[in-house]
């Protein structure tokens, strides 16, 4: 069916060409400054003027330029965040917060996603800084961060959140992943687990170091050895998190035996480790890092390592916008507590 209701085309235009001051000045029969006058609400300008300047802003579809005029004052009103993948349901609340602190100090939030690629990581850091964004909020993926301290110098806010910069000095938002981990594996240790496994992310990522090293203060702390074979880490994709999982429960490699407990090193891990589990007859105990969505709803309910990504959001945003309004001192590092929420699946007792 034909949409009558879709006006013709005009032929002539160009996107990406706006009408200017100027065209809207020329439609209307006066002079630049009047128009200027009526965009910025100024007065000198007669009331039957200002309708004819008003009446060629509405005919060309004219829009004031805020960014030249913000750049005047030395601000562009905008800030950058660049996270490790927009689709994580982990950085939605996160990114959302940051956007509630901009929003509250006039700011623009300008998001990009790095794919855990450090130099796709610098190449979207240094085109926000071109585009001259007041500051950035950065999930690292990189191992060097020296490339933003020009753009630091120059006066561009910058605060890492979950991950601490790399080889240089910033100000980072954190969780307590290591103490987070530690308590989880005590969950399991205290429910009569011995052989616990661990399952995390790529190892040069901060988050997975710390929760590894949690998990191995745990095992020393009870008096448990830690077999090679009962620790993986690598990428998240489901295809080698399944797989470690079920050599792992199958004891392959491991002179100890299966193990009878995991704890998982973020959401992505849990619920391919989730799906495992369901495969088999025997219930085995999990501990996940990172809550999830319908994770309470599952057979058993899902026991994890909550953290709080809205409020590492929120602080990290609070902290880049001090910084704006001109709070000094060293950089500053805010760790947040973890929580444990026991649901069911780590309190399951280790099979005979």
């Amino acid at each position: 069916m034909a949409d009558t209701a879709r006006p013709a085309r005009d032929p002539r235009r160009r996107y990406g060409l706006r009408p200017t001051m100027k065209d809207v000045a020329a439609r209307a029969g006066v002079g630049l400054k009047t128009v200027s006058r009526v965009v910025n609400g100024e007065p000198g300008v007669t009331p039957d003027t200002e309708r004819r300047v008003r009446e060629a802003i509405t005919a060309l579809g004219f829009r004031r330029n805020d960014s030249a005029r913000i750049l005047r004052k030395g601000r562009t009103a905008s800030v950058g965040l660049i996270l490790e993948d927009l689709a994580d349901p982990f950085y939605a609340p996160l990114s959302r917060a940051v956007e509630e602190v901009a929003r509250a100090h006039g700011a623009l939030l300008i998001n990009g996603s790095s794919a855990e690629d450090g130099e796709r990581e610098r190449e979207l850091a240094l085109a926000l800084c071109a585009r001259r964004v007041d500051g950035l909020v950065v999930v690292p993926a990189g191992d060097d961060h020296r490339y933003l301290e020009p753009e630091i110098s120059a006066g561009i806010a910058t605060v890492f959140v979950d991950r601490p910069a790399a080889r240089i000095e910033a100000d980072a938002v954190l969780s307590d992943s290591f103490t987070g981990a530690r308590e989880g594996v005590a969950h399991l240790i205290a429910h009569g687990h011995r052989r616990i496994g661990f399952i995390g992310d790529l190892p040069r990522i901060h988050t997975a170091a710390e929760r590894l090293r949690g998990y191995r203060a745990a095992m020393a702390q009870a008096g448990l050895a830690v077999d090679d074979s009962w620790v993986a880490l690598g990428p998240t994709d489901p295809g080698r998190v399944r797989a470690d999982a079920e050599r792992m429960l199958a004891g392959r490699g491991s002179a100890a035996g299966p193990v009878t407990a995991l704890l998982t090193g973020n959401n992505r891990v849990t619920v391919t480790v989730v799906r495992v589990l369901a495969g088999l007859e025997r219930r085995v105990a999990l501990v996940g890092f990172d809550d999830f969505e319908l994770a309470d709803l599952l057979t058993p309910p899902v026991t994890v390592i909550a953290q709080e990504p809205a409020l590492l959001g929120r602080r990290a945003g609070e902290l880049l916008f001090r910084r704006l309004e001109g709070s000094g001192g060293e950089p500053r590092r805010v760790v947040l507590p973890t929580r444990l929420i026991p649901r069911g699946s780590g309190e399951v007792p280790p099979h005979s």
